[in-house]
């Protein structure tokens, strides 16, 4: 295929030595398959600040670290060097996440660099080697359904033990691969000491994997890990291998749990949808 011209410097580098297809394009960034050498690999060039149309970006910055006070001084005037400095800054945060991410076991796709403004990092692949499905896009048997509920709870721990939040987690940012989940797209990371939103997205982040995976495993639905899991913290007593219950009780003065019920309800309904068209299935066999 044509070069995209946002990998060309990576190939006259010698970074990339082929790019095989696009994998796919978002609202961020475009993200192709390439080759580097022996191995296959995928490169995510993103997108200008003018062509994105990622809403909401200053309660998502909130709390994250620029580096040099300089820059910092420049995004604050939104000088144009500041906007420079802010696009810079907003590229970085995904790829000092991995790394960071990475050390810290979360099961993320391994980082290989990043080279004029394009990461290139693992390609996470299905058991014959094609581009992995997103969880969104799988049929799931109760049972694996509560195991990767599990296993992405226990991701999301290791996060905030850390000091971060997703912000964006669901069925679409979630790749299966052979051996379970990878997360994946973290341009919109948040600091969860540092962000007065911290709570509501990791809430959020939570909710939707429960409401996602709830529609095959049903129970999962009446579990708050999200709302244990920030007492823990706030508490200073969240650790990686914290044991967790799914327990939770609400002060409902404080808590707005409408949002909340209402995925709950939508995940209930989709559960129910799946098991008529499964049951129908049955029949007509």
């Amino acid at each position: 295929m044509k070069t995209p011209p946002g990998l060309q410097a990576l190939i006259d580098d010698g970074v990339i030595d082929e790019v095989m297809r696009p994998l796919k394009s978002g609202k961020e960034a475009a993200v192709y398959v390439v080759r580097c050498g022996d191995e296959i690999r995928c490169a995510k060039v993103y997108k200008d600040m003018a062509q994105r149309s990622f809403q909401q970006r200053v309660q998502y910055q909130e709390g994250r670290k620029v580096r040099g006070s300089r820059e910092a001084r420049a995004i604050g005037k939104a000088s144009k060097y500041g906007r420079k400095q802010q696009e810079t800054a907003w590229k970085n945060t995904e790829v000092d996440a991995l790394y960071q991410l990475r050390e810290a076991g979360v099961r993320v796709p391994e980082p290989h660099g990043y080279f004029h403004g394009v990461l290139v990092m693992e390609l996470v692949t299905d058991a014959d080697g094609h581009s992995a499905p997103r969880l969104g896009e799988v049929e799931l048997a109760p049972d694996q359904a509560r195991g990767f509920h599990r296993f992405l709870v226990r991701q999301v721990v290791k996060m905030l033990c850390v000091g971060l939040i997703h912000g964006d987690l669901s069925e679409y940012n979630v790749l299966v691969a052979p051996d379970g989940p990878v997360i994946i797209d973290f341009p919109q990371v948040v600091s969860a000491a540092g962000n007065n939103a911290a709570r509501t997205m990791l809430l959020r982040d939570v909710n939707n994997l429960t409401a996602s995976l709830g529609a095959w495993a049903p129970e999962l639905l009446d579990t708050w890990y999200g709302e244990e899991m920030w007492a823990l913290f706030v508490a200073g007593d969240l650790h990686p291998d914290s044991e967790l219950t799914g327990v939770f009780v609400h002060d409902e003065s404080a808590v707005d749990v409408d949002s909340v019920r209402h995925a709950i309800n939508d995940a209930r309904e989709e559960a129910l949808i799946r098991q008529q068209g499964r049951e129908a299935a049955a029949e007509a066999d």
